[in-house]
């Protein structure tokens, strides 16, 4: 518990007690089969494919479906691997720092469904703190040190309707040079090979 706030855990540290959802959202699993190629993971989460490729190789947010495993291989991001994408590249902007960053996204993929939907994770430029109610959130801004939230359930369904409209692909799908209008690396192999 954050000693100054008393209401709030720092991320890394459990928050005392159940709470209900903050903002009565009915999040759903996705299918664990089903991911998306870096450029789609990119594009939904505000990033960059270099920031993707660096993040990965780090460790920070690794592929779950598929990793990398040589030259032509395409990494498959799941749904839960863009949420965190996203909530990553939020904490960024917000000056938090890397190391923070890491510390809250282990903090996040220890998380259930339900539990993801409860957080709301509040910064100071500084540090990450977990709320799991809106009186934690109030608390935590009336103590001065929360300046930036995101909650996790709204970024969850802002990221669930924007990959509805994106290409998926499953561990079926082979990994042979298929078509996606988006990924110019494979046109490029298309187009050597070809020529």
């Amino acid at each position: 518990m954050d000693s100054s706030s008393g209401a709030s855990a720092q991320v890394g540290v459990p928050a005392v007690g159940a709470q209900g959802l903050l903002f009565g959202e009915d999040l759903t699993e996705q299918d664990p089969g089903t991911g998306y190629r870096g450029t789609t993971a990119c594009r939904v989460a505000g990033i960059t494919y270099r920031q993707l490729d660096y993040w990965a190789r780090t460790g920070l947010v690794e592929p779950s479906i598929r990793p990398a495993t040589g030259s032509g291989t395409h990494r498959l991001y799941g749904f839960r691997d863009v949420l965190v994408l996203k909530i990553v590249k939020r904490l960024l902007d917000t000056g938090v720092s890397l190391q923070q960053i890491r510390t809250a996204v282990t903090h996040l993929r220890e998380r259930g469904v339900d539990d993801l939907a409860q957080i709301t994770l509040m910064s100071d430029g500084a540090s990450v703190y977990e709320c799991t109610s809106p009186d934690e959130v109030v608390d935590l801004v009336q103590g001065g040190q929360g300046v930036f939230g995101i909650a996790v359930g709204r970024v969850w369904r802002e990221i669930e309707g924007t990959l509805s409209q994106m290409p998926t692909e499953t561990l079926d799908d082979t990994d042979d040079d298929l078509f996606h209008p988006d990924d110019e690396l494979a046109a490029r192999r298309r187009a050597r090979d070809a020529g």
